[in-house]
């Protein structure tokens, strides 16, 4: 049997069952978009020499205190343990952190920016900033709005407050 949609002419088989088109599902459409979003930005971060997920702690420890524990940077990302332990440990080998035994507690650590980070967040936040407006300057203020309140809604009502970070 032949279907015709739109210029497209689709062959369907009278035995199978019939299956929602790919393309019909809102989840495609955003992953489509966001695939895109995320390639175009981690390959900018590239050129700096820092990942996404770097960018992500550097990002909020820039926001917060002069040092923080690793535990604060979990609680501020929403990332494990251990991925927070993996990415300091390469921030500090890029020399973008530093990590110091807390002075009130000495089983406590302190995780603090360098000088070249704190330099280095903000050029990194414009690389966001292009990011974002060369994906989405095709909208207006009105459906940036609209588009941005509808994802914190989803997100709100389905608990996803972890930090994407690929």
């Amino acid at each position: 049997m032949k279907t015709n949609i739109g210029r497209r002419i689709i062959m369907t088989n009278p035995s199978r069952l019939p299956a929602s088109a790919l393309r019909s599902h809102i989840g495609y459409r955003m992953r489509v978009v966001s695939n895109a979003v995320s390639h175009a930005f981690a390959k900018e971060l590239a050129a700096s020499g820092v990942t996404v997920a770097e960018w992500v702690i550097l990002r909020e420890m820039y926001s917060g205190e002069a040092t923080m524990s690793p535990g604060s940077i979990v609680e501020l990302t929403g990332l494990s343990k251990g991925a927070v332990s993996k990415l300091v440990d390469r921030l500090l080998q890029k020399r973008l952190v530093t990590r110091e035994q807390s002075s009130a507690d000495r089983r406590a650590q302190e995780i603090g920016l360098t000088a070249s980070a704190v330099k280095l967040v903000p050029k990194l936040a414009a690389i966001a900033d292009r990011n974002d407006k060369a994906f989405f300057s095709v909208l207006d203020a009105r459906e940036r709005r609209a588009l941005t309140d509808l994802l914190a809604k989803l997100a709100g009502f389905h608990h996803l407050h972890i930090t994407p970070i690929e």
